[in-house]
């Protein structure tokens, strides 16, 4: 019997049911953090220099899609400077008051870091120019008038700017980022890495190879969801197995929750299905398939359709999204080329 839970197990943003482990399955040096080999010897470079300089580090923003690891290498950063790290985020800061009483309580080369940073208001991002710039703050104090601007001095720091959607940044603010780094998806290889290292701090012995591998190829490549799966084999493996990781309880496991071996759910299968079965495989647009599964049309487009594109599943075209003949196979239905099967009988 399937089971079905009110979230997706597989929803890469970040849940309640992460913050119970997160902390320590996070990684702490960067020698310890999995996968991203680029983007970790660009950011050695960069803090091994800033140190030898006794300067703090250029600004920084980490984009890419949610679960990745933003948050963990801007606390990596920190530690690896040796200062503190004050972390917020976009949504949380509403005025231009907010974000100088925390500018102005951040000591020498502290770090400040801002999640979903493309949700800062305009006027916030105005405040904040300067104070990247120059490290100076320019306030209004007063109204009509009697008000009058101020500047205050800050010491230097460095923000650290994380977004899933980049696109969003305005062009001022992404030029003032001295270091733009770009996370990509994790390899089967560096997820099952990344789920022998969490299953041996979580005291969970590996008894098959095979097992850890497994969760890393239906985690579609993200780490948070490969550590979450992780947690719900170990549950099943101490309920009904034997309290280890090996293949036969990674199936039953990911099998019961309705995970298939690509990393699809019933979410998944139910929007190429729908897509199939009531209009051929496509096009149709994103606003109808929203209608007839029953779900936000921005659900669809930011978790589900991603995912499905880039295994080829799914595509997009000006008139709408259309399921490819790899989709057709996955699932066991068989691919009709209407389209062809038309022209020919023009010509016949």
């Amino acid at each position: 019997m399937d089971v079905y839970f009110d979230d997706r197990i597989i929803e890469p943003d970040y849940m309640e049911e992460d913050a119970e482990t997160s902390m320590t399955l996070r990684p702490l040096t960067l020698d310890e953090f999995v996968g991203q080999p680029q983007l970790k010897e660009n950011l050695s470079v960069s803090i091994q220099a800033a140190k030898n300089r006794g300067e703090s580090l250029d600004h920084i923003l980490f984009y890419g899609p949610p679960g990745l690891g933003k948050t963990t290498l801007a606390q990596i950063v920190a530690r690896e400077m040796g200062v503190n790290i004050r972390v917020t985020s976009g949504p949380a800061i509403e005025k231009p008051g907010d974000l100088a009483a925390i500018l102005t309580s951040l000591s020498q080369g502290d770090i400040l870091f801002i999640d979903e940073i493309h949700r800062l208001s305009r006027q916030v991002e105005e405040v904040l120019y300067p104070a990247l710039e120059d490290f100076s703050l320019d306030i209004i104090i007063g109204k009509g008038p009697a008000a009058r601007s101020i500047r205050i001095d800050l010491k230097p720091f460095t923000l650290i700017g994380a977004t899933t959607r980049s696109g969003m940044i305005s062009s001022p603010m992404r030029d003032r980022f001295g270091m733009l780094l770009k996370l990509d998806m994790y390899s089967p290889e560096d997820l099952a890495r990344i789920v022998v290292r969490s299953a041996g701090i979580l005291g969970l012995p590996i008894t098959d190879p095979d097992g850890p591998l497994e969760i890393a190829k239906r985690s579609r490549g993200t780490p948070r969801i490969a550590n979450r799966l992780l947690k719900r084999v170990r549950d099943y493996s101490q309920v009904l197995g034997d309290g280890s990781i090996n293949r036969e309880t990674v199936d039953m496991t990911l099998r019961k929750m309705g995970i298939d071996e690509l990393g699809l759910d019933s979410l998944d299968r139910r929007l190429l299905e729908a897509v199939i079965t009531n209009y051929g495989g496509g096009p149709v647009g994103l606003e109808t398939i929203a209608a007839m599964l029953g779900e936000d049309a921005g659900t669809l487009e930011d978790v589900c359709e991603p995912y499905l594109m880039q295994i080829g599943f799914l595509t997009r075209t000006p008139r709408g999204r259309c399921v490819t003949p790899s989709a057709y196979s996955h699932l066991g239905i068989r691919y009709r080329n209407d389209l062809s099967d038309q022209q020919t009988s023009l010509f016949e």
